[in-house]
């Protein structure tokens, strides 16, 4: 027999909204009685949740360590320290049932070099729903917070919508655009909820994850990239070492950047500044092939060739790196194919 649409929806409010905790047993009797029928009908129906609405449950979020690996291998080019600290900082903490604080990344790099696609690529191996998730929030920064003189008005909205989604859901993750455009001082707002607390008024923000996106820092990667080359010397050389300490300097004392002098650096609540490298013809590439390939075609390298050579390089006497890395590439394979 076939549950009820009524029975159905009193199930997924009871277990998706917490309320069998805030019910108060009538008496020993009835709460045993309500006990033995529930379980029973979650017994008969064990994989029901899975056709409602999404809820805070491992059926919803489940790390997929293998998938994001396999992701990062053979979607993400050209970024060999990036792929390696967010697999290593995503496992560590996806695979702590006790974190002491929530993971807390920073992705710097010029535009099109991946920061929001790899941010794609965790949600997509963490909630069953990828970043279409009612537990993935983005905030950007020109559209959320466009108005300085809003800033305080801003900084009680933003403290707000976290508490209320973390308490929602524990494992929530917020990913923040446009950190370089981002008031000084907004962000210092939340410092609270990234700290080693283990609640904050009732509230645990442990097993959150806040990801910081910014263009903030890029010239100093740049330039990095660009001395290793005209060295003669391979990028996959370029080691965390010689980018995290210039990269987060660079980071706090740009006063046009939503990190200028925050306490979320001064803390030490970042866990990692992660470098996003230049693109350079190579991986422009692959970006085309990788397009033409998830469009359902058979990569044409003849296409991909002409698109690659499309692109704007820099600088302009050695033409290195690609300007907008791969970002227009969906637009061009439209024109040659």
């Amino acid at each position: 027999m076939k549950p009820r649409k009524r029975h159905v929806l009193l199930l997924w409010i009871l277990v998706c909204s917490g309320m069998t905790e805030a019910i108060e047993p009538i008496s020993t009797t009835i709460a045993v009685g309500m006990a033995a029928a529930l379980t029973g009908f979650l017994a008969s129906y064990q994989n029901i949740l899975y056709y409602f609405h999404e809820c805070c449950r491992p059926e919803w979020i489940s790390f997929n360590k293998t998938g994001l690996k396999t992701d990062l291998d053979n979607k993400l080019f050209g970024q060999h320290i990036a792929s390696r600290i967010i697999l290593k900082a995503v496992n560590g903490f996806m695979s702590n049932d006790n974190p002491k604080k929530p993971l807390v990344l920073s992705l710097h790099g010029w535009t099109g070099t991946g920061k929001n696609f790899v941010s794609k690529l965790i949600a997509e191996n963490i909630y069953k729903e990828g970043m279409e998730s009612s537990f993935v929030h983005v905030f950007t920064s020109t559209l959320h917070f466009p108005h300085p003189s809003q800033n305080a008005t801003y900084k009680s909205q933003l403290q707000q919508w976290i508490k209320g989604n973390v308490t929602n859901c524990e494992r929530s993750m917020f990913i923040f655009d446009e950190m370089d455009k981002m008031h000084p001082g907004l962000i210092d707002s939340i410092k609270p909820y990234l700290d080693y607390y283990d609640k904050l008024d009732g509230v645990s923000y442990r097993k959150s994850i806040f990801i910081f996106l910014s263009n903030a820092g890029g010239e100093s990667i740049i330039q990095t990239t660009l001395d290793f080359w005209r060295e003669g010397r391979d990028r996959e050389e370029i080691e965390l070492r010689d980018l995290e300490m210039s990269l987060s300097l660079s980071v706090f004392n740009n006063n046009q950047s939503g990190f200028f002098h925050t306490s979320l650096i001064d803390k030490n609540l970042v866990d990692f500044f992660v470098p996003f490298l230049p693109l350079e013809y190579q991986h422009i590439v692959q970006c085309a092939k990788a397009e033409m390939k998830a469009r359902g075609l058979d990569p044409d390298p003849d296409v991909a060739d002409m698109v690659a050579r499309d692109v704007v390089y820099f600088p302009k006497s050695e033409r290195v790196f690609s300007v907008k890395g791969c970002k227009t590439i969906e637009s061009k394979l439209d024109y040659y194919t």
